[in-house]
């Protein structure tokens, strides 16, 4: 018997060493030179800051829809478009920044995102017609966090871990929650005293700070600080290096072996994943039930639920406090998903989150009224678990139907949900110039919810074996 050599790795590992030029030991790490914590925890530590940074406009709407319309006049199908605009542009960005990630890299793409956000953010208070409302509100802020969108929270995942991806994501998709409850109730107060431009002035100072955080903490990959994914460990990427590795048992391998050898355009890369995708009934399955959660989330409830509370006599900053209530329960309910994701078929947790969050859209013009009553508490909290547990168990469907294109893939089946969100801001907006009220919207949507339940509870489970897709 051949003895192992003095760092205690045996003989046959050597080679393997050589050949993926990775370090082993635990998690990837020489065993000379152990981690308490491995390097992937501290990129998704500073992601989740990132997100939280980005998240401060997802709050603003909503609070600045009513000052912005007694002091200017609009009215809420135009500041209905601005948020639309911006959501549109927050979705279909999503799958190029994806790409973009993967050919320039995560931290240089994360930085000038945050800066469009805090620029958009800060021109906004210098303006006094409509339409600069949406080239700020829209365009510039629409780019930054499209490119900072939940397809962020994936590509994290599944480049840094091997692992409870599903948790990391739920962990990560939180952090948009967290920037909400963060910001909203500061939002709200400023609206108040001084004023709108204030509010603004702090959305863009959130996103800006994190910036210096994101240039020096963020890596792009694993083999940037020479480890392996969270969880892989040193066979599996001579697998991946070997090329025996397939999609359906590791979809999303170290970022070597998951990194599109076409990367040189990522527009062009986006572009083909799509044209694949689109083949395959999974992903219009998805997209579909994305675009409803889209529509019954940042689009309805997330714009239009304080102007809504206001109509009702409620005062803006109680309504942003319920709100608040909702991104805390949002963290735990998102947090809560991944785990569940990593433990149960994704289709059925889908459904069932779909279908709760239809029952209670379907109660809320119940609800609303001048004063906050233990019911609409109930649904604060039963809301805000749901708000984007959709988040881990659709990315896990991306990921094993279609390996190392899933986090392109599950850009644009986020581009759907922003594009759900868009159309469901906007028509809100025009019910409620049109009736003076929301109710129709509110229904329509607990409707949609009810479609959105029953297309995700018949995602075929054997999608991945009988729909193979073509990897990059």
């Amino acid at each position: 018997m051949t003895a192992p050599d003095v760092t205690g790795t045996p003989p046959e590992k050597t080679g393997v060493q050589e050949k993926t030029g990775i370090q082993s030991g635990t998690k990837g790490v020489p065993s000379g030179k152990r981690r308490r914590i491995h390097p992937a925890w501290i990129v998704a530590a500073v992601a989740f800051l990132a997100l939280v940074g980005a998240a401060g406009f997802r709050a603003a709407p909503g609070v600045l829809m009513v000052p912005l319309q007694q002091e200017f006049g609009w009215s809420t199908t135009v500041l209905s478009l601005a948020v639309s605009i911006n959501l549109v542009l927050f979705g279909l960005t999503a799958p190029f920044a994806a790409a973009l990630m993967e050919r320039f890299g995560i931290r240089k793409v994360t930085s000038l995102a945050l800066c469009l956000i805090g620029m958009g953010s800060a021109l906004t208070v210098l303006v006094n017609q409509s339409w600069q409302i949406l080239l700020t509100w829209g365009l510039l802020i629409g780019l930054g966090t499209g490119s900072m969108a939940l397809v962020f929270a994936a590509t994290i995942a599944n480049t840094w871990f091997a692992k409870s991806r599903g948790l990391v994501i739920g962990i990560l998709t939180a952090g948009s929650a967290a920037g909400q409850l963060v910001f909203l109730p500061f939002i709200a107060a400023l609206a108040q005293n001084p004023g709108w431009r204030g509010a603004s002035l702090l959305i863009a100072a959130g996103a800006l700070a994190v910036v210096p955080l994101v240039l020096r903490w963020l890596r792009n990959s694993p083999a940037d600080v020479g480890v392996l994914p969270y969880g892989a460990d040193v066979p599996d990427a001579e697998a991946a290096d070997a090329g025996t590795t397939s999609s359906a048992d590791h979809p999303v391998a170290s970022s070597a072996a998951s990194a599109p050898k076409d990367s040189a355009n990522a527009a062009v890369r986006a572009l083909q994943v799509l044209k694949r995708a689109s083949k395959v009934r999974t992903f219009w399955a998805l997209a579909a039930g994305f675009a409803i959660c889209g529509a019954t989330t940042n689009g309805l409830i997330g714009t239009h639920f304080i102007p809504s509370a206001h109509d009702h006599g409620m005062p803006e900053t109680t309504a942003a406090g319920l709100l608040a209530v909702v991104g805390i329960f949002d963290i735990v309910g998102t947090i809560a998903s991944g785990w569940l994701t990593d433990r149960f078929n994704p289709k059925v947790l889908l459904a069932v989150y779909y279908q709760f969050r239809g029952i209670g859209l379907l109660v809320l013009p119940l609800l609303l009224g001048s004063s906050v009553e233990p019911s609409m508490i109930i649904f604060v909290v039963v809301y805000g678990l749901d708000w984007v547990a959709t988040v881990p168990p659709t990315a896990a469907i991306c990921r094993s139907v279609f390996g190392a294109d899933g986090s392109v893939v599950f850009g644009w089946v986020f581009a759907a949900h922003q594009l759900g969100a868009a159309a469901a801001a906007l028509a809100a907006g025009f019910i409620r110039d049109a009736t003076g009220h929301y109710n129709y919207a509110w229904l329509g949507a607990a409707a949609m919810c009810t479609v959105a339940a029953v297309i995700s509870a018949t995602i075929r489970k054997d999608a991945a074996k009988k729909e193979p897709v073509a990897v990059a």
